[in-house]
């Protein structure tokens, strides 16, 4: 039966003997009631232990069931029924309790996009989000959710990703910009191009993740389980004792009705789900509990280098003209040539030019696939790619950087470089780790030697593995000591993804990373921020500190009451209050690891 049922059937019982006994004064039939409900809702709840008990874990409801005996075999029936009560009260208390605490969580399948609007040959026809394929056209008016992931080819608006990425301000989307699944599109309409199925887009697979954090154990529930054994047999030993003592088999019944299991069964899976919750409020997705028991032990941390430590995107590092050409002037004639290329690198190049009005006007713009584009400016050929396609001279190439060449009229004018700039929030990063008091950083990275180390130092990190190809990653992690394990490792891309799933603990880069890593980590980061990795492991610290808390806090209050009440100065109805009593303490105790 489900909780809720289990209480109000408990409740209609406490109504109807109370009907019969001081309305009636047919207290035969009150006892009768009550007497009928609990022997059903102890069998209910032996035949539930036993299939705990299958499933390999111990079941602590064995104390609610002997206490309910007990009363009812003493003719304590008011007490027993007040065990009811308060047993499936508290047990309707953990269902709200986890709803609660998990809300932010699955508000993501609240928005689930459905529909979309499919633009054909000018006429808009409605479509499901699910039926929508890669090379839609799609238009998506004010207020609705965008239902694939894709690029804007058609206006300007203002776009909602809180629910994706945590951040409360709206974002800017123009023609060519990406657009998630699952953000709110604003006051203007906006078409694009689909470029993932329903399926497979950002939303969906974020949704994914929700279902999977329900669907697996916390490995610290299994502990408390294991703390179960202890505490029912000191239960048991004091109740004997008081009974032996007295010759009075009341007083058993009296100590095991403040023998309360719920610290046990709910604290800390309360306290664990109240730490997912905070964790998805701070953008943080974390998909099981026994997740968030390793981070709180965490010892080391990997990461991955491109798109993790540094933001993924290249941009303009140095600007080296040759000849009387000055740097601006260099970099203005190569970003107007690029101004309409699909290149990675043109968006860099513009995006350096100061003011968009610099770019001078082109004409007869080809693009060479695979060597550069050339276009015609001022009516000279600008030539902007590899130095064999830019000019016939040969020039040198500069190593380990990215760089264009750039000529006019096959003249060599100068070369660009690029690179992969650090996240500003790295080097904060791995100070807040290392405040955490965890000291082995490490990073891991298919770039050359000398520019991860140079990363590295400029983050604070000691330990390098460079040139690395993805089993060379495993190796890496592989031989990390058991004396600095568990162990994370933070990645983003497809490349990543054996990493992330040999790890004890794998986290995602998940804002604009590989759908493979995301769905092979532990943790997915919703925003783009690097110092959500510290504030996910400080989440994860807090919560156990506060489950192992409210654990024995529970435990502590219970051993108490159980001594108190072996002396026969605590009568078994006031008994069965006072374990409600613990319990709620114990709930609202684990209830804290919600607050930030």
């Amino acid at each position: 039966m489900k909780h809720l049922t289990k209480l109000m059937i408990t409740i209609t019982t406490w109504v109807l003997a109370l009907l019969f006994e001081f309305i009636f004064h047919q207290e035969a039939w009150a006892y009768g009631v009550i007497v009928i409900t609990g022997s059903v809702m102890a069998l209910s709840m032996l035949i539930e232990m036993v299939k705990t008990l299958k499933s390999g874990k111990y079941g602590i409801d064995i104390l609610a069931i002997t206490a309910i005996i007990a009363t009812l075999a003493v003719g304590e029936y008011w007490a027993s029924l007040m065990i009811l009560i308060m047993l499936t009260g508290g047990d309707s208390l953990e269902d709200y309790a986890a709803k609660k605490a998990n809300k932010e969580l699955k508000s993501l399948l609240d928005n689930s996009p459905q529909k979309a609007h499919q633009l054909i040959s000018g006429a808009l026809t409605d479509i499901e989000a699910e039926k929508v394929v890669v090379g839609d056209q799609l238009v998506m008016k004010p207020g609705e959710i965008v239902p694939v992931d894709g690029h804007v080819t058609n206006g300007a608006s203002t776009v909602d990703e809180s629910s994706l990425t945590g951040e409360s301000h709206p974002v800017n989307k123009k023609t060519g910009d990406f657009l998630m699944s699952g953000s709110i599109n604003g006051d203007h309409s906006l078409t694009m191009v689909a470029e993932k199925s329903a399926a497979d887009s950002q939303y969906q697979t974020i949704v994914k993740l929700v279902k999977e954090s329900e669907a697996r154990p916390a490995n610290f529930v299994r502990m408390a389980d294991r703390y179960a054994v202890p505490f029912t047999i000191i239960a048991y030993i004091i109740a004997g004792v008081a009974w032996y003592s007295s010759k009075d088999p009341t007083r058993f019944a009296e100590v095991l009705v403040v023998a309360s299991p719920c610290p046990l069964i709910l604290a800390a899976p309360i306290a664990l789900v109240a730490g997912m919750s905070r964790s998805s409020r701070n953008g943080i997705v974390v998909k099981t509990g026994t997740t968030i028991e390793k981070m709180a032990q965490t010892k080391s941390v990997a990461f991955d280098k491109t798109g993790t430590i540094t933001k993924g995107s290249l941009s303009v590092d140095k600007v080296v003209p040759e000849g009387t050409l000055s740097a601006d002037d260099l970099l203005i004639l190569a970003a107007s040539a690029e101004q309409e290329s699909s290149h990675i690198l043109a968006r860099s190049l513009i995006d350096s030019v100061s003011a968009q009005e610099k770019l001078k006007k082109v004409s007869g713009l080809e693009e060479m696939t695979g060597s550069g584009v050339k276009a015609i400016i001022d009516g000279k050929m600008i030539r902007v790619g590899k130095p064999a396609f830019v000019s016939q001279r040969k020039i040198e190439e500069v190593k380990d950087q990215t760089a264009i060449y750039i000529s006019q009229e096959e003249h060599y004018l100068g070369y660009i470089t690029f690179t992969d700039s650090i996240r500003p929030e790295a080097k904060e990063t791995m100070e807040q780790l290392r405040d955490l008091h965890i000291d082995h950083l490490l990073m891991l990275t298919g770039d050359h030697q000398k520019v991860a180390d140079d990363i590295a130092r400029e983050v604070g990190i000691t330990e390098v593995h460079a040139e690395c190809l993805p089993q060379d990653k495993i190796d890496a992690l592989k031989k990390i000591p058991d004396s600095k394990r568990p162990m994370i490792m933070v990645g983003d891309g497809v490349n990543d993804a054996p990493s992330l799933a040999v790890a004890d603990v794998g986290i995602a880069m998940g804002a604009h990373g590989a759908t493979a890593a995301s769905e092979t980590a532990d943790v997915v980061i919703l925003k783009d921020d690097l110092e959500k990795v510290s504030a996910a492991v400080k989440i994860s610290k807090d919560t156990m500190k506060i489950a192992k808390q409210s654990v024995l806090i529970g435990i502590l209050i219970c051993t108490v009451l159980m001594l108190i009440a072996s002396t026969g100065i605590i009568p078994a109805l006031f008994g069965a209050v006072l374990q409600e009593v613990v319990d709620t303490v114990s709930i609202l105790s684990s209830l804290r690891a919600k607050n930030d």
